[in-house]
């Protein structure tokens, strides 16, 4: 029976266009997990979408002279546009400003407070001297208190991985403009995490499958855990859902709690889009069902602590008990995450990518200049997996020419060229020697190989084997030597087997590599003679904020407004992770080059986009 696989993305920030460095964390590993899902039977459920509430958007709007919401419009096309270009294949990538999503931010919100994890507190706000405004605690820099790293966040140190207080810093400075914070009392309500504490770490340590980093870093988290605020002083977000609170504009719910309840909304809302309101409970509610939650490592916090204690909490399951909150009408328990798998940074000659430090290359430019599988090519094979990678020109180069060109769209070109040039259609084999059995027999291991790869989350383990059984076809042309077979009409029977046997072996290679690079292997798909869709590509749609459901407060969406998502319809598609068994006297047409090869110069100046310093 096909297994339901929750695939939620993390929501990239609508405060400018993303950079390589965002989806070889979010973006590429997702979609490559979600494809071979489907490609094995399972039902899954890929979703996302962008974050569109706090201080990062009000702050780049000022700088742009835009209102926030205007802002956010705009780069919610830019980046879906971006996304669905680079194929990533979401059931659904819709917003944060939608009403559904306010209205189930806000259910979350009452369920916890009704259960008592939601306690009012009076704390230490920083505020901007210069504008009045109030700074969020990741704007917020400094000494760590703990083990005197000079760069830690309001809200942790990544060196030590302590939660902190933005006024537990020395010397703390704004990331805006470096001017030292005012400290003022404010009253916020708290995530009361002592009181889940418990609840998280028998959680936690039964999570003996996730990457080592993640669960030592999580683990960790539990050492230092306080409550920790979960509504600010901002009149950008969602109405915290209480009397006296709702219509006050000056305060909104944390962004980072609203964020995470996206992957619950984004569910309900392609629920009710597909016609079918409840059907998003067979992927939350059903204990069978598992969830993959993609990310890069700055945010494991909040989906391996916070969105399991809001969902602990919302449920009942903290030392304050409480019973199961209501959505919908209907109580249930919620799935926590399966795995969260947290990928390290992409950097860029050494420092982390960051637009704002002009260290970016934006996917946009990327995608016009080389194409979707290059990219997702290298962010597979060399990308920031299990420890942080250093992109550069030459690096990329050298990938895409030595072995994406070389190794797999030579082997693609000149075996489909053989075979076209010597017969017009897929040959009738003769009989196997050893050592066609003997590569045929190794091409359908790989499918094992390549596939407990993936399902484990390891990307580049399994693209690299996929192309080291391109590298072995290649091997065995050259030991065969077709081409001289081709010259004695005694030996026609031979090279048809030869030919045959390494068309084979390229179809399964394109298989295992479907998932990874979608576009090329639709194309290779075609050339061995396949028609329809091969590997189904997502696809932007208009749609209208009309959600039944009805927030409350200050500020809420209107209905009626329209916004693009993403979506597609990925169950007609014909790739299935198995050998396709090729059928001979298939016609075949002559190959055209699957990848261009890249000018040698690139490696020392890069591109007009992003030069070489």
């Amino acid at each position: 029976m096909p297994q339901r696989v929750l695939a939620s993305v993390a929501w990239p920030y609508a405060n400018g266009p993303r950079h390589i460095g965002h989806v070889a964390g979010f973006g590429v590993p997702s979609d490559v997990f979600a494809r071979y899902q489907r490609m094995i039977g399972n039902d899954v459920l890929m979703i996302s979408g962008t974050d569109e509430h706090g201080t990062p958007l009000l702050v780049q709007a000022e700088k742009e002279g835009a209102s926030v919401r205007e802002l956010a419009d705009r780069y919610n096309r830019v980046i879906v546009e971006e996304l669905a270009g680079l194929g990533l294949s979401y059931d659904l990538f819709t917003r944060t400003t939608t009403r559904n999503h306010y209205a189930v931010v806000q259910d979350l919100f009452r369920g916890l407070h009704a259960n008592g994890y939601m306690i009012k507190q009076t704390t230490r706000g920083a505020i901007s001297p210069s504008t009045g405004r109030t700074l969020p605690d990741r704007y917020i820099e400094g000494t760590c208190p703990i083990c005197g790293a000079t760069d830690a966040r309001g809200d942790q140190c990544d060196t030590c991985g302590n939660q902190l207080d933005p006024a537990d810093l020395i010397d703390p400075r704004s990331k805006i403009n470096g001017e030292t914070p005012e400290f003022v009392d404010t009253e916020h309500f708290m995530l009361d995490l002592p009181a889940l504490a418990d609840a998280l770490r028998e959680w936690l340590e039964a999570r003996d499958n996730w990457r080592p980093n993640v669960l030592k870093f999580s683990l960790n988290l539990l050492k230092d855990i306080r409550p920790r605020a979960m509504t600010r002083d901002i009149d950008w977000g969602i109405p915290v859902p209480m009397e006296g609170w709702q219509d006050n504009n000056a305060k909104k719910l944390y962004v980072w709690f609203d964020a995470v309840v996206g992957y619950l909304s984004a569910s309900i809302e392609w629920a009710w889009r597909s016609g079918d309101p409840e059907a998003w409970r067979t992927w939350w509610n059903d204990p069978e069902a598992v969830s993959y939650y993609f990310m890069g490592k700055d945010n494991i916090t909040f989906h391996s602590q916070i969105w399991p204690a809001e969902l602990l909490g919302y449920v009942g399951q903290g030392a304050k008990g409480g019973t199961a909150g209501d959505l919908g009408g209907q109580q249930g328990n919620l799935n926590l995450p399966t795995a969260v798998v947290s990928s390290e940074f992409l950097t860029m000659s050494g420092s982390k990518f960051s637009s704002s430090k002009g260290v970016v290359i934006y996917v946009k430019d990327f995608l016009e200049e080389f194409g979707p599988d290059p990219l997702r090519y290298f962010i597979s094979i060399a990308g920031p997996e299990t420890t942080d990678t250093d992109f550069t020109w030459d690096e990329f180069v050298r990938r895409i020419n030595g072995e994406l060109a070389n190794e797999w769209g030579n082997l693609v070109n000149r075996t489909v060229s053989m075979a076209h040039k010597n017969f017009g259609v897929i040959p009738e084999p003769g009989e196997l020697d050893a050592t066609d059995r003997a590569l045929l027999e190794e091409a359908q291991q790989a499918y094992t190989t390549v596939g407990n790869a993936l399902q484990a989350c390891k990307f580049k383990a399994g693209i690299s084997e996929a192309m080291r059984l391109a590298g072995r076809a290649n091997q065995y042309i050259a030991a065969m030597e077709p081409w001289k077979l081709a010259k004695d009409e005694s030996q026609r029977e031979r090279l048809g087997t030869v030919l045959y046997t390494a068309l084979q072996v390229v179809s399964d290679v394109n298989t295992l590599l479907t998932p990874y690079l979608p576009f090329s292997a639709q194309k290779v798909f075609e050339t061995l003679g396949g028609t329809g869709e091969w590997a189904a590509q997502p696809r932007v749609e208009e749609v209208t904020d009309d959600s039944p459901r009805e927030p409350v407060g200050a500020g809420v969406p209107e209905p009626g407004r329209t916004y693009p998502i993403i979506t597609g319809d990925y169950t007609q598609q014909r790739a299935v992770w198995r050998r396709r068994e090729l059928e001979p006297r298939t016609p075949l047409s002559k190959p055209k080059p699957l990848f261009a090869k890249l000018d040698p110069e690139l490696a020392q100046t890069g591109p007009a986009f992003a030069p070489v310093q």
